[in-house]
């Protein structure tokens, strides 16, 4: 579990694949000395696992699917991937809850410098339209940020400099696309009123019974 704050950037060293048909991710990482193999690590939000540990890289298997389904699989070497170690027990929980997850990949519309700020607009697809409220949080390449406006197939958000230094954020540009993690709660509030739902039907007279397989 993670809460979006990240910890650091990685440079991205290589992705290749092995003689076995997987792919293998390597980062160079500032804290990589103090993980082990099997040590979990959010890499733009999506959560890998640490397979090697070699001075100040880190390598992790990444199955082809992962690749398809977030953005790791267009990254380059040099590019800087957000990093976040798993939320201590004890810790304090800054962002929101973060699985390392991701549901989908978006493209970035528009960034816009507005004074010390920044403001990014994000396409927002039609099937995760309803995890998305004005004000409530979402994780961007796993970035814990607020929704700021709400638009009919877009959302965007306002970064300040702080955030937009010690992320990646400052290297993205209008056709990135970026890892999007909705919120947790909110699916599974969707999934047990469908459940409920579907549980019922209606019969001709308007009045709803219990409905029996």
């Amino acid at each position: 579990m993670f809460t979006g704050i990240v910890e650091a950037t990685g440079k991205l060293d290589a992705l290749k694949e092995t003689d076995s048909g997987g792919f293998r991710l390597e980062i160079e990482a500032p804290f990589s000395r103090e993980l082990a193999p099997g040590a979990s690590l959010a890499v733009n939000g999506c959560c890998l696992t640490v397979t090697e540990v070699d001075q100040s890289r880190l390598r992790f298997d990444v199955l082809g699917e992962t690749l398809h389904r977030t953005n790791l699989g267009n990254v380059r070497p040099g590019d800087l991937m957000n990093l976040e170690r798993p939320m201590s027990a004890n810790g304090r929980f800054d962002g929101h809850l973060v699985q390392g997850h991701i549901d989908t990949t978006a493209a970035v519309l528009t960034v816009e410098e507005q004074r010390s700020d920044h403001r990014i607009e994000i396409e927002l697809p039609s099937s995760f339209q309803q995890y998305v409220v004005f004000k409530g949080s979402v994780a961007v390449d796993g970035i814990s940020l607020t929704v700021a406006e709400l638009r009919p197939a877009s959302f965007v958000l306002w970064i300040i400099p702080h955030t937009w230094e010690v992320t990646n954020l400052h290297r993205l540009a209008p056709g990135a696309r970026v890892n999007l993690e909705f919120d947790l709660i909110a699916k599974y509030v969707e999934r047990m009123l469908s459940a409920r739902n579907a549980s019922f039907v209606t019969d001709a007279g308007g009045r709803s019974s219990k409905f029996r397989e």
